[in-house]
């Protein structure tokens, strides 16, 4: 790889944006990722695959060269450790089961889920951010500072399991559309913040306040300034709950730059989509929220279960509120080989949304019978709970370690796919590992 290369390819790990404004010829702006291909760019970029372009004029733009994203080096996320990259733009990316075995999730191993391109926070005066407040059914269209958060709120430290609503998505049959998730888009950190009510009681909400909807400082993936990535938010009711934070910090630190830095919301039981990141702007509305990604399929299923590869029109599909019960074996990863005879320890995590999980049982004959796990009470609501349990194996051979919880309306996960959606959402099926037995 010549040096030309590997400068522009380090630079797309580094700055995308600016990558892609050297190699087609534009003056780096960060909001924009559009422009035309000019003789200086087509220069540019056949110097760094190191060969002509003869269709370079029906490449679309801002698309990263075949040659350069599969170079050796791998995509890395600063801060992140063993996350499986989905997407680069904009940047998901989620943590394998066994990596999620910390009873408090370590900030390097958070899931990350992002709609559009994070703000630049690099070297910002934190004390200066500001959060406005507005909406037809707030009483005081007012401005706080970070800095007047912290000094006019009691502080509250809660640890809050957030799950992306597509968690699973890749099990669906026939495929949805969107990112690729298995199971690892889930984690359980230490938030700390204001409650959401406390502040909003400080704003002022009219008697007809229906919703709470939050809009951040990240930027639509188009590069277009008029465009929200996401803009989403709850029934009232939801935000006003304790455990809903205008959270600053995570396990006692700064929230990690692709997570939020340096103010978000926290609403956890509910698809991490309403917990906004960047957060720049709260409305309380006298009606369901109508921003970008709560309408049409984003964030819905169907309100009655439909058939596999139905197409289901926007006015039948509801939005998702509360998350299923759910369960994860974090301990031992899946693969591994175990002598026949020994006892092996299990162990994992549970949740239920806004419920709690009551049992938990796994299985090594692929559900045909069950054995009672061990579980302990959350931490706190919304947080999620750890099980433990033991097997041993009698036979040579291979096997499979089924995960089922159960939560307090008697709900138990679906050895199977639960029903199918459009968009692939809500995939709570127990979670499995293998173990070869010798």
């Amino acid at each position: 790889m010549g040096d030309k290369k590997r400068g522009i390819h380090e630079l797309y790990r580094a700055d995308p944006v600016a990558a892609d404004n050297q190699l087609w010829g534009r003056k780096s702006d960060p909001l924009t990722r559009r422009g035309f291909l000019t003789k200086g760019s087509l220069v540019a970029m056949s110097t760094a695959v190191g060969a002509s372009i003869p269709f370079a004029h029906l490449m679309p733009s801002g698309l990263i060269p075949a040659a350069l994203a599969q170079a050796d080096a791998p995509f890395e996320i600063p801060g992140k450790e063993g996350l499986v990259i989905l997407n680069d733009r904009p940047v998901n990316a989620e943590t394998p089961a066994h990596l999620l075995d910390d009873r408090v999730t370590p900030a390097k191993h958070l899931f990350v889920r992002n709609n559009g391109t994070p703000p630049a926070t690099d070297g910002i005066d934190v004390d200066a951010w500001e959060l406005s407040f507005g909406g037809e059914s707030v009483e005081q269209q007012i401005t706080l500072t970070i800095r007047e958060l912290k000094d006019k709120f009691k502080h509250y430290t809660y640890q809050l399991q957030l799950e992306c609503g597509g968690n699973g998505r890749s099990e669906f049959v026939p495929p949805a559309s969107g990112n690729q998730w298995s199971t690892g888009a889930i984690g359980c950190p230490e938030w700390t913040g204001v409650r959401l009510k406390d502040v909003l009681k400080h704003v002022g909400i009219k008697d007809d306040a229906v919703y709470v909807a939050y809009y951040g400082a990240d930027v639509h993936a188009s590069g277009d300034p008029s465009k929200v990535p996401i803009s989403r938010g709850v029934p009232v009711e939801k935000a006003l709950e304790d455990e809903s934070l205008i959270a600053w910090a995570m396990n006692g630190e700064d929230i990690p730059a692709m997570n939020g830095y340096p103010l978000r919301l926290v609403i956890a039981g509910w698809p991490g989509s309403v917990a906004g990141k960047w957060l720049k702007k709260i409305v309380v509305r006298n009606q369901v929220h109508d921003g970008a990604k709560m309408t049409g399929t984003s964030y819905r299923v169907p309100c009655k279960s439909v058939a596999p590869g139905t197409t289901v029109p926007d006015d039948e599909m509801c939005i998702i509120e509360s998350m299923p019960v759910k369960s994860l074996i974090t301990f031992p990863k899946s693969g591994i080989e175990k002598a026949v005879g020994q006892t092996l320890a299990l162990r994992g995590h549970a949740w239920a949304g806004d419920r709690d999980v009551t049992e938990m049982h796994v299985s090594i004959d692929f559900g045909a019978t069950w054995i009672k796990a061990g579980l302990e009470p959350a931490a706190n609501r919304f947080a999620w709970q750890h099980w433990s349990a033991e097997v041993a194996f009698t036979e040579i051979g291979y096997y499979e370690i089924w995960a089922r919880a159960t939560d307090s309306a008697g709900h138990s996960q679906p050895m199977v796919l639960p029903g199918w959606n459009p968009k692939g959402y809500l995939n709570n099926a127990c979670h499995r590992i293998a173990i070869q037995v010798v």
